[in-house]
């Protein structure tokens, strides 16, 4: 490469490839929480949050070439490898073998299905907003298998033990993570400021 690209380039490969809303959300969402961690662990906010914005790029129109089809469009654009590989290794044990090593890869790993779980949470609250959210109400939810049954909970137990923190703290960064994005995401819900 490969320049390093923009987060003005990542959003106009995510857009041009996805226009559900919702997809576009998660992808802003995901962006929010790798930042967030990405300060906290002491990593490179604008490459994690790069990554986090781009992880889902083929979801939408390529859903069973899933991270594949990712990785071959990050190739064609001149992507550094490193963060295709990122990229590519969310998908671990789902739709790739790349397993999730450097710490950035495996927080991508863990937030990934946690942020739905927390987005779906804060839906249905009275105030419809991660502003006010709380881990306890999170892990309540976790507990009912028909909540957002889509969540693979397991992934997120996976990607917890591989960063070595509890599920708790990994719930915790995430809402913190979407609480900076709440508008962009559309979780700002009916808290007045």
């Amino acid at each position: 490469m490969s320049q390093t690209p923009t987060r003005d380039e990542a959003f106009a490969l995510l857009t041009k490839y996805n226009k559900s809303e919702s997809l576009i959300k998660h992808a802003l969402a995901v962006e929010g929480v790798m930042r967030f961690c990405a300060r906290k662990r002491g990593g490179n906010e604008e490459k994690w949050g790069i990554i986090g914005l781009i992880h889902d790029l083929d979801y939408e129109q390529f859903p069973d070439q899933h991270c594949i089809k990712t990785e071959a469009i990050l190739r064609e654009n001149d992507w550094p490898e490193e963060y295709i590989r990122a990229v590519v290794s969310h998908g671990w044990g789902i739709c790739t073998d790349i397993e999730p090593e450097s710490e950035m890869e495996k927080v991508l790993f863990a937030i990934d299905e946690l942020t739905g779980l927390v987005a779906t949470t804060a839906l249905v609250r009275p105030s419809k907003s991660v502003l006010d959210l709380k881990p306890k109400s999170v892990k309540k939810k976790w507990k009912d298998k028909r909540f957002a049954a889509g969540v693979d909970r397991s992934i997120i137990e996976k990607g917890a033990a591989k960063l070595d923190v509890q599920v708790a703290d990994l719930i915790l960064d995430t809402i913190m993570g979407m609480q900076e994005v709440a508008e962009e995401i559309g979780l700002k819900g009916n808290i007045s400021e």
